[in-house]
Parts: C-alpha cells; structure tokens; sequence
C-alpha cells in the first residue's frame, strides 16, 4: 500500500466529484428524506425500521450510486484501464477512490440522524453493523461500476440496488403475511438483519452483514481482475 498514490488518487477523485452536480445532489436525498420524517416522529421518535430506511437510503443513493457512477465514468473516459495497468496497486485504488465516497456518506448519514434522533447508534454494536453496512454498500457499488461501461447504463443497476438492499425496510409496509417468502427472504438482507440486532442484541445478525460484506467484496475482486484482463 502507498500512501502517495493512494492520496493521488483522492485528490484527483475529490475534484471530480466537486466538479459532477449529479453526485453532489446525492447525499441530499437521504438529508432531505429525514427531514420529513423528523417530523412524524413527534417526542418518542422515530422506530427503528424507519431509522434503518434512512440509513438505506443513504448507503444506496450515497456510497454505492456515488462509488459505481464514478468508476463508470472513469470507464467511459478509458482512464480506468491506465489506472489498473499502473503501478498503483489493488489496494491503493480501491482506498483511494473510497475516501471521498467514504466521506460524503459519512457527512449525509451524521446530518440524517441527528435529524431523526441518533442515540439508537450510539453503541459499539451498531457501529459495527453500520461500518459493515457501508463496506457492503461500497464493494457493491465498485464491482458494479468495474463492468458497467457508461454513466447513463448505471441506472440499470441503481434501481434494482436502492430498492433491494437500501429501501428493504418497506416490506413492512406492505400487507403481506408473517409466512411470505418475500418476507422471508428480505429479513436475510442486510439492513434487514440490523433492525433484528436492535431487536434481539443479536450477534448472529452482526455475522450475516459481515458474510454479505465479504461477498460484496469478492464480487469487487473478481470484477477487478476481469476489468484488468479483459481486452
């Protein structure tokens, strides 16, 4: 690991993102989303699901939307290749272009919760859940962005990724029964098991987001070493 190109590399992408408007309006969404519901939690505040759903939404729209529209873009622009073909290595590439999206969704997700009440996170169990979260969400976003081939081609992949993993919690909403497979399968998914830990002081749930997050990351790894042999 080289800490000069790492910081190259995050300096070139900090700029980049100062400079696209459609990643600077992402970290909005979920800021604005908690502002609405800042004002249905009344003095008991919001439940835990509803907090879970902003932290979805941020980790969706923010850290993987951000992660795969910039790896995309660096696709488009043939640059990512040159990159992949130096001598940074896997490592240094990968920290470096997760700094900045690292930082804007840690900005998005502390201004969201300290709208709607944070105290539900402000122990160590949560924070490793919300830290494996974010990797998940990360690796995710960059092993989609390493095939994806133009910016505009990323909304295939958005939706499908926000309304899976990010807005998971409103399955609750919809008047479906205890015994339904989608339940079923839902209360597998990451966030899902999350809401279950507050639920239940649960480390088994901590386990399941970890397992998710280390398949997101090799999902990222194999994406990585196809992108760099592929013609």
């Amino acid at each position: 690991m080289n800490t000069q190109r790492i910081g190259a590399i995050f300096e070139k992408d900090l700029k980049d993102f100062m400079k696209n408007m459609m990643l600077l309006m992402m970290p909005i969404i979920p800021i604005v989303l908690a502002l609405i519901y800042s004002r249905l939690g009344g003095d008991e505040g919001l439940p835990i699901p509803m907090l879970y759903l902003i932290v979805g939404v941020t980790f969706s729209s923010v850290t993987a939307s951000c992660m795969m529209t910039m790896m995309a873009e660096e696709n488009e622009k043939k640059t990512l290749r040159g990159l992949m073909l130096s001598p940074a290595s896997f490592l240094d590439i990968i920290i470096g272009k997760s700094l900045v999206v690292g930082l804007m969704s840690l900005v998005a997700l502390a201004i969201s919760l300290f709208l709607v009440g944070i105290e539900p996170f402000l122990n160590v169990q949560a924070t490793i859940g919300l830290i494996l979260l974010f990797l998940f969400f990360l690796f995710l976003g960059i092993g989609i962005g390493l095939f994806t081939k133009s910016i505009a081609s990323t909304s295939a992949y958005l939706m499908p990724v926000m309304f899976l993993f990010g807005f998971t919690p409103m399955i609750d909403f919809l008047v479906l029964g205890e015994d339904n497979i989608a339940i079923t399968i839902a209360d597998l998914f990451p966030v899902m098991q999350l809401i279950k830990m507050h639920d239940t002081n649960s480390w088994t749930s901590i386990g399941i987001v970890a397992i998710w997050a280390i398949g997101a990351a090799l999902f990222t790894y194999i994406c990585f070493k196809k992108s760099r042999t592929d013609d």
